[in-house]
């Protein structure tokens, strides 16, 4: 893949953070949200990360809605290629800034909200684990998918398989998982480490750019359209309630559900 063009790479959302750059390797470490027993912080009961004041917070102001669209000289799947690679590293660089909090026993179901995720082997068996052993899957399915030149090629003349467009759906689909937990169970630790400019600038990037290429079912996001409608009315560049969530609206994430 060539490297994007000069402008329109993506936001170094963590170039700022105090932390290992080493993290953003693929680890063991991902939480849930908290337990269903009751164990969930009551700041995160009340949605700490939905308050004007941590909303309102970005490290940049760009307008990401237009930063997204495909550029003229760019093959549409190099596009999707290069962004989902960067997307990938970024989201895995901002877990591992809460990963230490993100324990099995934390986090012992990957839930957010109501909604709980269960990780499907390779034979399509349902796996019920710990948020950090979810994530674990995620970034290591992930970083083998990024990796393998048949499915990502970098070499010049190598073709993209026909299946390509579906393999970074459902790298989104994960990636979303890891967002949408890192706000539920996590936001208190994010905003202690005062990252949860570079946590909003990152979410707003990526549902948008999901949803300029349709990479996201509104279904699979409707969870967090409380946040998306904030933060990604605008452009990006937040604040403001507005129409547009993903549909379903807020509250599609009050009622029960497995993934």
């Amino acid at each position: 893949m060539p490297p994007l063009l000069s402008g329109t790479a993506p936001v170094p959302y963590l170039s700022s953070c105090h932390h290992d750059p080493a993290a953003c390797q693929p680890s063991p470490h991902r939480k849930s949200k908290a337990k269903p027993n009751g164990k969930k912080p009551a700041a995160e009961e009340k949605k700490m990360y939905l308050e004007p004041e941590y909303t309102r917070s970005r490290i940049t102001d760009v307008g990401f809605k237009e930063l997204v669209v495909l550029p003229r000289e760019i093959d549409l799947n190099e596009w999707l290629a290069s962004n989902t690679t960067t997307f990938f590293h970024h989201v895995n660089l901002q877990y591992s800034t809460i990963s230490e909090f993100c324990t099995g026993e934390a986090c012992q179901t990957m839930a957010v909200c109501n909604t709980q995720y269960y990780w499907y082997d390779e034979r399509g068996k349902k796996v019920k684990c710990t948020a950090p052993q979810y994530v674990d899957f995620v970034m290591s399915s992930v970083q083998k998918l990024v990796t393998d030149e048949d499915v990502f090629p970098t070499k010049y003349g190598r073709e993209f398989p026909s299946s390509f467009e579906a393999l970074v759906k459902k790298i989104c689909k994960y990636l979303f998982h890891v967002l949408a937990h890192i706000y539920w169970s996590h936001f208190k630790e994010t905003l202690a480490l005062e990252l949860h400019g570079h946590l909003n600038t990152l979410y707003a990037h990526f549902i948008l750019f999901a949803r300029e290429f349709n990479l996201l079912d509104p279904k699979e996001t409707a969870v967090m359209d409380d946040l998306t409608e904030v933060l990604c009315s605008g452009g990006g560049r937040g604040g403001g309630g507005g129409a547009g969530a993903s549909g379903g609206g807020a509250g599609a994430q009050n009622h029960g559900k497995e993934r």
